[in-house]
């Protein structure tokens, strides 16, 4: 998958998650950096991103992830191998 498409899709459900469709994420875009990004929200955007890219984020790769970039970089190497469960 393309990283555009990616992105797009990312942006897509970050602001469906947050409620702000003006949000903008950038690749170093953290948590620290969306209001209402709390420990629910975390999931629901992780839940969110799992249905929209059909595969399974484990613990470990999800809690070494610093920023937004390197979630749709995780994202992009897992669609490019195939590997959607994450192991």
């Amino acid at each position: 998958m393309e990283k555009t498409t990616i992105w797009e899709t990312c942006t897509r459900i970050f602001r469906e998650t947050f409620g702000d469709a003006g949000l903008s994420i950038g690749p170093e875009t953290t948590a620290s950096d969306i209001d209402g990004w709390d420990s629910l929200k975390h999931i629901q955007l992780l839940v969110t991103l799992e249905k929209a890219f059909s595969m399974r984020f484990n613990t470990g790769e999800m809690a070494g992830l610093a920023n937004v970039g390197e979630m749709v970089e995780l994202i992009a190497k897992r669609t490019a191998t195939g590997n959607a469960k994450g192991r």
